[in-house]
């Protein structure tokens, strides 16, 4: 299941939600929150605007958990992006993955935030306290972990 929307989540209804569907299929549930945090060194940061392609960014997304859903024996995976303007400390993004082994649970909901990172649709603008704007890069260092995942 794939939501990306504009409004906060309430994490602890969406684990409720995935704990009520995969009842008696899953042993383990494991779950991964993104907040909205101080990126630059030298100024707070006030705000993070996320843009976002609708459509195009569902469907990634939606091939995003597949892929994890086919690759590790899981029985649901979860995820929810946030988009529009985000404060410091702010939800950002919700992956929850239920499975019968917390095992399998864990790499796919670590490969699932690391795919978001990298290949889902999301612009993001940073506007620090003093006024200054950026879009922040992405870093060099989240896609070569996510290219990790595509190693044999």
């Amino acid at each position: 299941m794939v939501i990306v929307q504009q409004h906060d989540f309430d994490s602890a209804a969406l684990v409720a939600q995935l704990r009520e569907r995969t009842a008696g299929k899953a042993g383990a549930l494991v779950t991964f929150t993104g907040y909205v945090r101080d990126y630059a060194p030298d100024q707070a940061t006030q705000s993070l605007f996320l843009e976002h392609y609708p459509g195009m960014c569902e469907r990634e997304i939606t091939e995003i958990c597949d892929t994890a859903l086919s690759r590790w024996d899981v029985a649901e995976v979860l995820a929810v992006h946030r988009y529009g303007e985000l404060h410091l400390k702010d939800q950002i993004v919700f992956v929850a993955v239920a499975s019968a082994h917390r095992g399998q649970a864990f790499l796919a909901c670590e490969y699932v935030i690391d795919a978001l990172k990298t290949r889902a649709p999301f612009w993001k603008r940073e506007t620090l306290a003093g006024g200054d704007r950026f879009w922040v890069q992405q870093r060099e260092a989240d896609a070569e972990k996510t290219e990790q995942w595509n190693q044999p």
